[in-house]
């Protein structure tokens, strides 16, 4: 086996290893938050194969052709490093972070975010969650989920106490 295997190995026993662990530190009972007032609505959906946001009134004009909910990740994590460039962690995270998240985003056919509610909540920083709840809800509309109709999302958020974050969806790693 070459170092490279080996490395890939350990990386992967790491990567699940912290997976069980952020799972068996997820609560049972949610912390629902309410989006407020309905943002306004959507623009026409344009070309389901553009990549990042595309700049209308607000948020993003562009359509997902995700047919699961694990698809529609992918365009949601998209969609919030577009809007938020300035604001992601480059490169591999420092192994010990100021908070994680785990967050359901329901998101309507026209990409609104109706709803968001905590897995787990980063309850040590409520700074943290007001301000991932402010950027969801700022991010809307994503893009319209035209396969699914409607779809809720889950993604981890993981934050540096510099404010930067990285989306697990996208996550370059930990050193």
């Amino acid at each position: 086996m070459s170092d490279s295997q080996r490395r890939r190995g350990y990386l992967a026993g790491v990567l699940a290893a912290f997976t069980a662990a952020l799972l068996a530190a997820c609560k049972s009972a949610r912390d629902i938050v309410q989006s407020p007032a309905k943002p306004p609505p959507v623009p026409a959906a344009q070309d389901a194969d553009v990549i990042g946001p595309v700049p209308a009134s607000r948020g993003s004009a562009r359509s997902s052709a995700a047919a699961t909910p694990r698809a529609y990740r992918q365009d949601g994590a998209t969609h919030l490093y577009g809007l938020n460039a300035e604001r992601i962690y480059k490169g591999k995270m420092p192994p010990l972070l100021y908070a994680i998240g785990v967050l359901n985003i329901h998101i309507d056919r026209a990409g609104r975010v109706t709803q968001v509610d905590w897995m787990r909540a980063p309850k040590h920083a409520p700074e943290v969650m007001a301000e991932i709840v402010r950027t969801v809800q700022q991010a809307s509309p994503f893009p319209a989920p035209l396969k699914l109709g409607k779809v809720v999302y889950t993604d981890t958020w993981l934050w540096d106490k510099s404010g930067r974050f990285q989306l697990d969806t996208l996550t370059e790693g930990q050193t």
